[in-house]
């Protein structure tokens, strides 16, 4: 399998992508946060602790990843929403063995989801106007 590293400019947004041969293209949330805020790994813990999120997430990697620990996912959608829950990616990867999120630490690292969840990744993360939406759509041609 061949991975490719590529940017996207988008308005005045450049995203990380990681592409693949097989299709499992990723895309940087990290890169996504930073329209949004100085402090993007906030952001994106700030996303993953969402009800919609934690439940749409779990839903992917249930048709996607046969290794992924459902009753983990359960315990986190059950707690999710609420103001004392928190959940980072690594905590979210390690526990459910999640293959939909990647994330690295340091310096070139990040958090990456899978390319299927970007149009829902770039409403829910951001909540941003419907303008950016389409710039968003760029990322499909990648």
């Amino acid at each position: 399998m061949t991975i490719v590293n590529r940017s996207i400019d988008v308005k005045v947004l450049t995203i990380r992508a990681k592409l693949s041969s097989k299709g499992d293209d990723y895309i940087s949330l990290t890169d996504i946060a930073k329209y949004k805020s100085e402090r993007p790994a906030v952001t994106v813990e700030h996303w993953l602790r969402q009800y919609n999120t934690t439940e749409y997430l779990g839903v992917w990697e249930q048709l996607h990843n046969d290794n992924f620990k459902v009753s983990d996912f359960e315990d986190f959608k059950n707690h999710s929403g609420s103001n004392a829950f928190t959940l980072s990616p690594q905590k979210w990867i390690s526990s459910t063995n999640a293959i939909g999120i990647v994330s690295k630490s340091g310096r070139y690292g990040g958090t990456y989801a899978h390319s299927d969840s970007r149009y829902s990744l770039v409403s829910i993360l951001l909540a941003i106007q419907a303008s950016m939406k389409l710039y968003a759509a760029a990322l499909a041609s990648v």
